[in-house]
């Protein structure tokens, strides 16, 4: 049975759970209520939350407020050292929106720390944000739901954008170059009904790791 790793949010775990029910064979492991070890994981979900806590930016924070107060240190460690963990032994990885900032952290980027216009309500409820796709991505939307108040600003070692915001250039996409497969989308799919694809590629993905020799 693949094991998949990730730390959800309480309040974030009722969109998951239709994505996790199609495929009962996975056994997702919640590190939030201490449930993953890392050695016996065959996938990495980074899902959202609050801001990546100052200490593991790559960058200086000039005004403070502008990051959440409610950071959270321990989930921080955890998500960084998992991904490390990922991406040494080739699994796997698929990161949503705080997902995707600390994705681009960890391999050496930065994020724009406060970005006016992107966290209105019907952004996250409704799939109305227009985005330009690059011609090689497998997966392209034309619009999505994507609400959040930071974004990257340099990307990380490796990365290669996939999709932006057609409004403002704000990266929405990217994957790991050279990697068999981390893909990283700042919006929500765990919220919408367009985005099965993302999540079936994943767990197939997942899948067949358990076949590799």
């Amino acid at each position: 049975m693949p094991s998949l790793a990730t730390w959800i949010r309480g309040k974030d775990e009722q969109w998951f759970q239709p994505f996790f029910d199609k495929h009962p064979e996975i056994c997702v492991c919640n590190a939030r209520k201490g449930e993953a070890a890392l050695k016996e994981i065959d996938g990495l979900l980074l899902t959202g939350g609050s801001d990546i806590a100052p200490e593991f930016l790559k960058q200086d924070v000039p005004d403070p407020s502008m990051l959440d107060q409610d950071v959270d240190v321990a989930r921080d460690r955890w998500e960084f050292a998992a991904l490390k963990d990922a991406l040494s032994r080739g699994l796997p990885i698929f990161a949503i929106c705080k997902g995707l900032q600390l994705f681009n952290v960890a391999l050496g980027g930065t994020l724009k720390l406060d970005i006016p216009g992107h966290k209105l309500p019907e952004q996250k409820e409704h799939d109305i944000q227009p985005l330009r796709n690059d011609t090689t991505a497998k997966h392209r939307f034309d619009r999505v739901n994507s609400s959040h108040h930071q974004a990257i600003d340099c990307l990380g070692e490796g990365l290669e954008v996939e999709a932006w915001c057609s409004n403002d250039d704000i990266i929405e996409q990217v994957r790991l170059r050279h990697f068999p497969f981390a893909l990283a989308v700042q919006y929500h799919p765990e919220r919408g009904k367009i985005y099965d694809e993302l999540f079936e590629d994943f767990f197939s993905r997942m899948k067949n790791m358990l076949k590799q020799p």
